[in-house]
């Protein structure tokens, strides 16, 4: 039997009450037919007036706002489930987004590294120095550790990639006499668009009076022929800027003092200005011998200026005469301790600040005895001036075998601070900088090792080598002074290996030292050449047309010339080499941006210097440290801002080229 339930849902089996019906055939104790829910409605149109027929049905006992109230409720709560649904749908597309892009960042190679390629294969010929290496069509080779071979020749479709991982520790270097790049042939380090991270160095070594000598290039080189490709893309870095601030000799605004003295009796002063470590007043005081010499001590002590740096030492003796009054003021003043006890011929010293208390006095003493103290009575205190720089204040005394020694040194301590114009975060400890001489000599350039500076700002540096010379950082009277500061170092090395000496035909009557370095050379209907952030070190030969870059002959480089990505050489750094830094011969369209050049620091003299204009491309000047412009057919500037009054010089410098 079949019933309906009195809401017209679809019928369920029910239990005969007689117990007694018939069964349809296939019948199964126990089993119960499924309780089916309503067929769907066959349009949205009827399915939607079913349900406003329900809900006309489950609202008819309301009163009319009763009802409004309702379906509003009912309407919110629908705006409300949908705004939850989007807004889950969201997060967890966003989070299963998250987890592929992590996944595929961690596994999936990056297109633009070249030694992310899986076509390559890992190659490590080891250390072979008669391994005459030949890449052609079909060799895709990853140079994975340090080799040693006698040259590679990379031609027909052959590829040579340096190996390079995330973390930037992969160092390799490749040792060899010559690498010539032709016919299809491909050299990279590194891309434009995934830069290289680790150290990479090619050393070019050989004597200019052993081997065989290749057609066109010689020796020591890396060659690029017809259908060649050199990409060399080191880390970026800031590849020079300007000093903002004067960087004095010694690294002080006044300089470094140091004094000594073998007899100079009583106690020899010193004040400093503690804003600029300025020697302020220099006096002796012979106290040994006169007591107005004490009294004068007592007062020249009494109206100094509080916060000054006070110096003493003993010279010979200072205590027969030595008034209470005078050490009193000592104490008082200087925050000693030691003062009170002074004795005959003992030796003495004391650094300490004027009404800086005991706290800020340091002094030692050393007791006489044959003729000797025993060791030196040494008193040292540390301070910055007004613009940050560390110095220490040094005061000294002792006996040497019956002679009486004393004396003082004010100087820089843990490394000196250049102030630059431009922001050189991507300077790091270790790297080599160098900063132009503007004087007029030449040799007055000099070189630093950055040190590691948690106090310096992006706009500072501090180098662990004391300067020489003053360089100055101002711009007086409308004319820019200030001293151009380079970074030589970088990640991708390109280096000549020279002899400890000069030898056979290398101009030896000139040069005492190896003038046979290595040298780049690019000729025509290359395929690719772009150099970005490269060092080049011992570069360039005492030869016609063996210099450190050379583009020879090359006609149209730039889309003029068919090259849909201009040729270009950018950021490179090239020092302590034999020969012209770059040139330039019978070549158009070729930028070369952000590029510095330092001379030999032997007895080298470049036979010519570059132009070179500021970040900015304003001015220009003649210095060994250049940035080079960039010229085209008629010898002028592309995309170079000049002052008028440098014309006349550009034309010049156009004329001689």
């Amino acid at each position: 039997m079949y019933a309906t339930d009195s809401r017209g849902h679809s019928p369920a089996f029910l239990q005969p009450q007689n117990g007694n019906s018939r069964h349809p055939s296939g019948y199964v104790p126990g089993k119960v037919v499924p309780l089916r829910p309503p067929p769907p409605p066959k349009s949205q149109a009827s399915a939607k007036f079913t349900s406003i027929r329900r809900e006309d049905r489950a609202t008819f006992a309301f009163s009319p706002e009763e009802q409004q109230a309702q379906r509003e409720s009912q309407r919110q709560k629908r705006h409300k489930n949908t705004f939850i649904c989007f807004a889950i749908t969201s997060f967890s597309f966003f989070i299963a987004l998250a987890i592929i892009l992590g996944i595929s960042s961690k596994y999936a190679p990056d297109e633009n590294c070249p030694d992310q390629n899986p076509r390559l294969r890992n190659w490590d010929p080891g250390q072979d120095s008669a391994k005459q290496v030949v890449i052609k069509e079909g060799d895709m080779l990853r140079l994975t550790s340090d080799a040693t071979v006698h040259s590679i020749v990379i031609q027909d479709g052959g590829l040579l990639v340096f190996g390079d991982n995330k973390d930037g520790s992969r160092n390799i270097t490749l040792r060899t006499h010559y690498i010539l790049i032709q016919d299809g042939g491909a050299l990279h380090i590194g891309a434009e668009k995934c830069r290289y991270k680790s150290k990479a160095t090619i050393t070019l070594y050989g004597k200019s009076d052993e081997g065989e000598s290749m057609p066109t290039f010689g020796k020591k080189f890396i060659g690029v022929e017809a259908g060649g490709t050199l990409e060399l893309h080191g880390a970026r870095k800031a590849s020079w800027t300007l000093l903002a601030r004067t960087l004095n000799s010694s690294g002080l605004p006044f300089g470094s003092y140091t004094f000594e003295k073998d007899f100079s009796r009583g106690l020899n002063v010193r004040v400093i200005d503690q804003d600029t470590a300025k020697i302020l007043e220099s006096e002796r005081f012979d106290t040994h011998e006169y007591r107005n010499e004490s009294r004068r001590l007592q007062e020249f002590l009494r109206f100094q200026d509080p916060g000054r740096i006070v110096a003493i030492a003993v010279g010979d003796s200072a205590a027969k005469s030595l008034l209470q009054g005078t050490i009193q003021m000592i104490q008082e003043r200087l925050g000693s301790e030691l003062i009170q006890g002074l004795g005959y011929r003992q030796a003495w010293a004391l650094v300490g600040v004027i009404d800086g208390g005991s706290t800020s006095c340091n002094e030692s003493v050393r007791n006489y005895e044959n003729h000797s103290s025993g060791g030196k009575a040494l008193a040292q205190r540390e301070f910055y001036t007004v613009d940050g720089q560390k110095f220490s204040v040094t005061a000294y005394s002792e006996w040497i075998e019956g002679v009486s020694l004393s004396g003082f040194r004010v100087e820089v301590v843990d490394g000196v601070k250049l102030n630059l114009l431009d922001d050189v975060s991507s300077w790091k400890p270790g790297d080599q900088i160098v900063v132009a001489s503007t004087d007029y000599s030449m040799y007055q350039a000099e070189e630093f090792t950055l040190l590691p500076c948690s106090e310096c700002s992006h706009f500072q540096v501090k180098v662990k080598e004391t300067p020489q010379f003053l360089h100055m950082g101002e711009i007086i009277d409308g004319v820019d002074m200030r001293a151009e500061v380079g970074i030589l170092t970088r990640n991708i090395v390109i280096q000549g290996e020279v002899e400890d000496s000069c030898y056979a035909e290398n101009q030896c009557q000139f040069f005492d030292y190896d003038t046979f370095g290595g040298h780049i050379m690019i000729m025509k209907n290359f395929t690719s050449v772009h150099l970005s952030y490269v060092e080049l070190k011992h570069m360039g030969q005492q030869q016609m047309g063996r210099y450190p870059v050379h583009f020879h002959l090359c006609g149209d480089v730039d889309y003029k010339g068919g090259y849909r990505h201009a040729t270009f050489v950018d950021g490179l750094s090239i020092h302590h080499s034999f020969s012209r830094c770059i040139t330039v011969h019978g070549t158009n369209g070729l930028l070369i941006k952000d590029t510095i050049f330092l001379g030999f620091s032997g007895n080298f003299k470049p036979s010519w210097t570059k132009l070179f204009t500021s970040p900015a491309g304003q001015g220009l000047g003649v210095l060994e440290q250049f940035i080079p412009l960039q010229l085209d057919e008629y010898g002028c500037p592309r995309a170079t801002t000049v002052r008028r009054r440098d014309l006349e010089l550009l034309k010049q410098a156009s004329k001689a080229h």
